[in-house]
């Protein structure tokens, strides 16, 4: 093993144990970027000729992220971003849960199918998992604690849910890889869907389930919650608004009609008019929406420079064709080392933060799917589909972390890490569907 090869193992080895120290994720990409690199160079491992006699390491760093910067399909990024927030404060959400309680009162867990359903809706039309797990939570948990329902199936049930805008597009996490890896946004839009929905779908049919098999973790019947043609038409008018912003957003990308980057325009633009239609459009509530994107787009954008960094040096040590060594040595044909990649993003999962994964991971195991002759839009999904289980997965899951700082009766760890097995096992059910029925992805 040469001394570039070790340097590349520390390097890995240096950035998962320092994660645990809560530092930056940004700084510390950077920092061990810059670090390793003058490892390299005072090591005399020949990094200073592959950077270039007229070429320092900053100017490439800045060369990469001008290309970056130059990429239209980012300026989708913010737009969303914004979407997703200006919607969260438009009062939609408040709208649809409560007409779709009343429409799904006599079905038993009438209550948690609306917020399951209310976070399909939030999934496609804001993609922020942040929003949509306080939210739901916000809205739904007190009422749900109040009516008896178990409190494992609440957690469950909400960090779950919230966590679908990361795979059901318009998906931040999508714009992303599509920008890593050169492919169009659309796409993989139209590739996540279906699983998206089908996730879901299998949401639903276990609180189905939940009520048939144990109906003692469901609350009885509301007297007042009755299916009536006016609740009918409550759920219809709550459901029309947000419904025709996904429409022209996903459909006008479907469709062909305008790029990913113009239908975000029009996202961020109906997101506004819906809140101004619920008078819920003031001055404050403009800049607070405008603070949040700035800072969520900032953090996203100072990650990726950190990676950039990050993944660069990587390379230049060789850690790339590393890891590309040890997948193709292991005993397994191409769909079990497309397997293995699977595992090993799934267990990083528990430590990392989609983000890191997509930038750091997703470049290096791009290549070797291509070199196993597999559709690079099919292997995308199944990442991301992968990723949606980190968000849910302890002890770095973000969503168990959004749940606990919304809601306000007293969780346990316990409780909540008891209550999002089961949708963990669904997902990666999901996973394997698309895995052995690549129709799936379309």
């Amino acid at each position: 093993m040469t001394e570039s090869e070790i340097l590349a193992i520390l390097m890995m080895v240096s950035f998962i144990a320092l994660l645990f120290t809560g530092f930056p994720v940004a700084w510390l990409l950077g920092g061990i970027a810059v670090l390793f690199t003058a490892l390299a160079i005072a090591l005399d491992t020949g990094f200073d000729t592959w950077i270039g006699v007229d070429m320092s390491f900053l100017s490439l760093i800045v060369d990469r992220l001008w290309g970056l910067m130059n990429n239209w399909v980012m300026v989708a990024l913010p737009m969303f971003v914004f979407m997703g927030f200006m919607l969260d404060r438009s009062g939609a959400a408040e709208r649809l849960l409560e007409n779709l309680s009343k429409l799904f009162g006599r079905t038993k867990g009438g209550l948690a199918i609306s917020v399951t359903l209310v976070g399909i809706i939030l999934a496609a039309s804001t993609g922020i998992v942040g929003a949509s797990v306080v939210l739901l939570a916000t809205l739904s948990v007190p009422t749900m604690v109040a009516r008896g329902y178990d409190r494992r199936l609440i957690a469950g049930v909400v960090c779950a849910v919230g966590t679908l805008g990361i795979l059901i597009p318009p998906s931040i996490m999508l714009v992303l890889i599509a920008d890593q890896l050169a492919l169009p946004v659309g796409d993989l839009f139209r590739g996540a869907l279906l699983p998206g929905l089908m996730l879901g779908g299998c949401y639903l049919i276990y609180i189905l389930a939940v009520g048939f098999f144990q109906p003692h973790r469901m609350p009885e019947h509301g007297a007042d919650e009755t299916l009536s043609m006016r609740s009918l038409l409550g759920a219809l008018k709550a459901v029309l608004p947000p419904g025709l912003l996904i429409v022209a957003v996903l459909g006008s990308i479907f469709a062909g009609i305008a790029t990913p980057t113009e239908a975000s325009g029009v996202g961020a633009f109906g997101a506004v008019v819906l809140a101004l239609l619920n008078r819920r459009l003031t001055g404050r509530v403009l800049l607070e929406v405008c603070t949040a994107t700035t800072r969520m787009t900032a953090f996203i954008f100072g990650v990726l420079i950190g990676a950039t960094a990050f993944s660069l040096i990587l390379r230049g040590l060789g850690g790339d064709e590393l890891i590309e060594g040890a997948l193709m040595a292991l005993p397994f044909e191409g769909l079990g080392i497309i397997i293995a990649i699977l595992v090993i993003v799934f267990l990083l999962g528990f430590f990392m933060e989609y983000i890191e994964i997509t930038l750091i991971v997703l470049p290096l195991v791009a290549p070797i799917v291509v070199a196993l002759d597999y559709d690079l839009i099919w292997f995308t999904i199944l990442f991301a589909i992968c990723l949606q289980t980190s968000f849910l997965t302890p002890p770095v899951g973000f969503a168990l972390f959004y749940f606990r700082s919304a809601v306000t009766s007293d969780f346990t760890v316990a409780e909540i890490y008891r209550g999002i097995i089961p949708f963990i096992a669904m997902q990666l059910f999901i996973l394997a569907c698309a895995i052995f029925v690549p129709g799936i992805v379309r």
